[in-house]
């Protein structure tokens, strides 16, 4: 990681395009952005209505001729001309000026484990289409790591699990790289939408989209765990009527829905726990679990990763800014890489 740390801190924004959240740091300025990726369309002009936090609230409250869009699905951008319009609006004309003025302006960007050719195109043509000269691509596993203060530089094994709205990524790092890794197509919208459909087949109920998050009404005390309360009060729409109903839910029977979903993602951790050298999984046995990532706040996750693995679970400080925070620091210079010389002859 020595020359793509030095290629960096040349660097002087960076972006972490979320299937949920589009976040920008600015060298020197922090983060100036942390706003959904959404953006509202008027399809008869295409004129671009609103963008981030006012186009999320319009999702469902729309008339026919605007349309919701998010231009980023997956950490994938999958409409680069959409999403560099989303991008400029949120920066705003006085940070795009700023920005223009950079002698060969250059950025950075957080890519998916595993990201393919195409899909590490388009995140560099996004950000073209900023201004950019030059991009530097990031893993998200390692800007994560970073963010919350893991020691990736050492020679010691280490376990992240990055947990996003589309995807949940598992690694175990060491020496500033990624040894295993695996990238689960299980997040937090696959775990909202198992509660939707439980509601809707056992209760007959649809959930308003935008006005509250399921998961948070469905999960409320402690969440996953048995110690939680035994039923919690919904408001939705019935689907025979239309009418407005509130029923009460037996929260074990949600919890039930959530673990077909989560299941992968216990997979997912066995398999990249079977692919690591014993040397590696003993450092983990002490260190334990890094959890990342805006779904890393679902509530009884932690115990749930922690019965099944046997090992210590811990949620980083604001993890949904981990990975932003990493790359960031990066372009500030505040990773020193480590310098491996060769012994003398």
């Amino acid at each position: 990681m020595t020359v793509r740390l030095e290629q960096l801190r040349r660097c002087h924004f960076a972006v972490d395009l979320g299937a949920a959240r589009t976040r920008v740091y600015v060298k020197g300025a922090g983060l100036v952005v942390d706003q959904p990726s959404a953006a509202a369309v008027n399809t008869r002009t295409g004129a671009l209505i609103a963008v981030g936090e006012f186009a999320e609230r319009m999702t469902g409250r729309t008339p026919s001729y605007i349309r919701v869009v998010r231009p980023i699905s997956g950490g994938t951008v999958v409409d680069i001309q959409m999403a560099q319009r989303m991008l400029r609006h949120l920066l705003g004309d006085k940070m795009r000026r700023a920005l223009r003025r950079k002698p060969r302006l250059r950025g950075a960007a957080c890519t998916p484990h595993d990201a393919g050719p195409l899909a590490q195109r388009a995140t560099i043509e996004t950000l073209v289409g900023l201004g950019a000269r030059r991009v530097e691509l990031v893993d998200t596993l390692i800007a994560a790591a970073v963010g919350c203060g893991l020691p990736v530089e050492q020679p010691e094994g280490m376990m992240i699990v990055v947990c996003g709205a589309a995807h949940t990524q598992v690694a175990v790092l060491s020496l500033g790289s990624i040894v295993t890794a695996e990238r689960i197509p299980v997040g937090g919208e696959a775990v909202d939408n198992a509660i939707v459909q439980h509601l809707r087949l056992e209760h007959e109920l649809m959930l308003p989209s935008q006005s509250v998050r399921p998961l948070q009404l469905a999960l409320s005390g402690n969440g996953l765990t048995a110690h939680g309360p035994t039923s919690t009060e919904i408001h939705g729409r019935d689907v025979a009527t239309g009418l407005a109903r509130s029923v009460r839910v037996d929260t074990a029977a949600v919890r039930d829905a959530i673990q077909t979903p989560l299941t992968g993602v216990l997979d997912g951790i066995g398999k990249v726990l079977r692919g690591c050298p014993p040397d590696l999984v003993a450092d983990l046995a002490d260190r334990g679990i890094i959890m990342v990532g805006g779904s890393a706040l679902l509530p009884g996750l932690d115990q749930m990763l922690r019965q099944a693995t046997g090992m210590p679970v811990n949620i980083a400080e604001r993890p949904e800014l981990c990975a932003v925070q990493g790359i960031g620091a990066m372009l500030e210079g505040q990773i020193e890489p480590l310098v491996l010389d060769p012994l003398a002859a």
